[in-house]
């Protein structure tokens, strides 16, 4: 186990161990998480439904309990201005029978549908909104956490995005502490002795993704402990999932189709009235 001292009670390599590959993994739902409301502290709640961790686990943690324990609930019926308010930059939109679906970018960097405001699992008449900083949230538990069990452990906050060019929604990391979120594997070899140049895992979305086939999305059963991956557990001090999110500069789909397409447009009427004139 390793030495614990303080608030943050690790100090573990992050050198990925050659007997890695192939090991098990272990991923368990949490009972006894009641219903959240604002206020709550959910390092807390965990720990006393958890009962016991282990050094090097990661608890993996739905985006709407920390949500509610923020205190980020709205009236349903401000819904739009909600989404209004949490958007930065409009990436794309469709008419639809129901309405109008917006594809956003929100202050936390994440391009999703409708600025993540959700109404599932939340009372009628209200709608949750995303953390306002995700990756603090997670270092807030993680810190409880690390305190309460004197074990080193990771914490992900994740919420449910939809992805171009392929059905149906996974879980991400939003939020991020104590773990790698990325893992770098330019400069190694792949089983061939091939060099790989360009490879980095995202490694905390894959464990977003797998975790939340033990939570579920209706089942009650917002946390899951993921077993197995503790070379990926480090420092609190490590990037958030903050890291994750591309740079604009690097962004080949930075635009829905149509707004791209209006964009170029606009730019070449500029252009031409400027060649008149």
């Amino acid at each position: 186990m390793t030495s614990v001292a303080g608030s943050d009670p690790v100090s573990r390599s992050t050198a990925r161990p050659e007997s890695y590959a192939g090991g098990m993994l272990t991923l368990f739902a949490l009972d006894g998480i009641p219903e959240i409301v604002p206020g709550d502290d959910l390092g807390q709640i965990i720990g006393d439904a958890a009962s016991e961790l282990l050094d090097g686990d990661i608890v993996v943690v739905t985006s709407k309990i920390v949500s509610k324990a923020e205190g980020r609930v709205v009236n349903a019926t401000d819904r739009e201005a909600a989404i209004d308010a949490e958007t930065v930059r409009i990436v794309a939109t469709r008419e639809h029978a129901g309405g109008v679906t917006r594809i956003v970018e929100t202050r936390q960097g994440l391009v999703l549908a409708a600025a993540g405001v959700d109404a599932s699992n939340t009372p009628d008449g209200t709608v949750l909104l995303l953390p306002v900083d995700p990756d603090a949230s997670a270092n807030t538990i993680a810190r409880t956490l690390r305190d309460r069990f004197r074990v080193a452990v990771g914490v992900l906050v994740t919420d449910t995005l939809g992805r171009p060019w392929r059905e149906g929604q996974t879980d991400v990391a939003i939020g991020a502490a104590g773990i790698r979120v990325l893992d770098d594997l330019r400069g190694t070899r792949d089983s061939s002795g091939r060099r790989l140049d360009a490879t980095i895992a995202a490694v905390a979305d894959e464990i977003a993704g797998a975790a939340d086939l033990v939570k579920g999305k209706t089942s009650g059963r917002p946390v899951a402990i993921v077993r197995g991956l503790g070379h990926l557990v480090g420092s609190l001090e490590l990037p958030g999932a903050r890291a994750i999110v591309r740079p604009a500069a690097d962004d080949m789909f930075r635009l829905g189709s149509a707004e791209a397409w209006a964009e170029g447009f606009r730019a070449g009427s500029s252009r031409e009235e400027g060649t008149r004139g």
